[in-house]
Order: C-alpha cells, then sequence, then structure tokens
C-alpha cells in the first residue's frame, strides 16, 4: 500500500466512477440517496477516497448502505459476496499475532483495518448489513471484539447460512483462508 493518502486524479476518477456503477446496480442498500450528493462529499475528502480506494483493492466492493435517514450520515459497507478476498487469513488483533509461535499469518484484522482507515465493524453492524443482503454465504468476518473476551484469549466472528446470522468464538490467534473482516467508513 502506497505511503500517500491521496489518490493521483486519475485514479480517483476511475474509483468514482465504480462507485457510481455499484451504487446505481444497488438502490436497494440505500434508498432515497442520489449520487451527486455522495461524489460531492467524497471530492471533498480526498483521504477518504484513498480509503475507498484501499477497500476495492482489497476486494471489499465498498457501496452506500443505509440504515437511518434522519441521521444523514454516508457510510460506506464492504459489500463484495464474500469476505474480502484481500483481507483474509488473518488472526485478529497484534497480541494473537504475537502469541502465534509458528506459522504466523502476514498481517491481523485490528491493525489492516487502521491502515487502510477503515472500522471493523460490530456485531450490531454486522447484523443490520445482512438485514440489507446476506453475505459470506461460504467465508466468515471478524467483528469488533469486546476487551473481556479478549483478555481470555478469544475474537468474535460472524457468518450468514440458513437465512440467518450466526456468532462465533475463536481464539484470536486462529486464523483462516475463510475468514477475514468487513469494514466501513463513514464519510
Amino acid at each position: 500500500m502506497t505511503k500517500s493518502k491521496k489518490l493521483e486524479p486519475e485514479q480517483a476518477t476511475v474509483l468514482l466512477e465504480i462507485l457510481k456503477k455499484r451504487f446505481e446496480k444497488n438502490m436497494h442498500r440505500h434508498k432515497d440517496l442520489n449520487w451527486s450528493d455522495i461524489e460531492d462529499q467524497l471530492q471533498q475528502q480526498p483521504e477518504k477516497l484513498w480509503s475507498l480506494n484501499q477497500m476495492e483493492d482489497t476486494g471489499g466492493e465498498p457501496d452506500v448502505v443505509s440504515f437511518d435517514l434522519t441521521a444523514s450520515e454516508i457510510v460506506f459497507y464492504d459489500c463484495a459476496m464474500e469476505t474480502p478476498k484481500g483481507r483474509r487469513s488473518l488472526c485478529y488483533d497484534r497480541a494473537a499475532l504475537e502469541a502465534r509461535k509458528e506459522h504466523k499469518p502476514e498481517n491481523n484484522a485490528v491493525e489492516l483495518a487502521e491502515v487502510i482507515g477503515i472500522e471493523l465493524l460490530t456485531e450490531e453492524q454486522y447484523r443490520q448489513l445482512q438485514s440489507v443482503e446476506h453475505f459470506d454465504l461460504k467465508t466468515s468476518s471478524w467483528v469488533k471484539t469486546s476487551e473481556d473476551v479478549r483478555k481470555l484469549g478469544g475474537a468474535i466472528f460472524c457468518d450468514s447460512r440458513y437465512g440467518r446470522v450466526f456468532t462465533y468464538h475463536n481464539g484470536a490467534q486462529s486464523y483462516y483462508a475463510t475468514r477475514g473482516f468487513r469494514g466501513r467508513l463513514k464519510i
């Protein structure tokens, strides 16, 4: 990933076109919103465009998902059908990564989310996202885990099976080819 958190004008143009097409194709995720308002907000915040580009580059397929129009927040979520390919095979956080004695993964979910500039979804946000559309039918995603669970060595992840969302626990140091993380970005 680049150190500069600003896209070149050509990169921004390409990204905005991708986001616009995805937005228009998936209007069920953001009823009563229009792209021009969102694009105006994005043009004013180049660091957010950079983060959206990182979400896109890691396979997240970011799109606006609105749950509460009265809050007037624009929030992009990873809307790839399965957990983003570029963010899989990660343990939960730095402590979990350091606890592994062998076969360490390349990174961890918490720090990679920070680098990208996005928030790891909470369990509640994950469930809200699943209420819009079913994701993670074959994969699973780490979600933000409370300190009390982390102190005991665990972490929480979710997936969607049989039309419902399931929440599980695992050792935070575990990682699997089908487990990654989803994020969100408030504009």
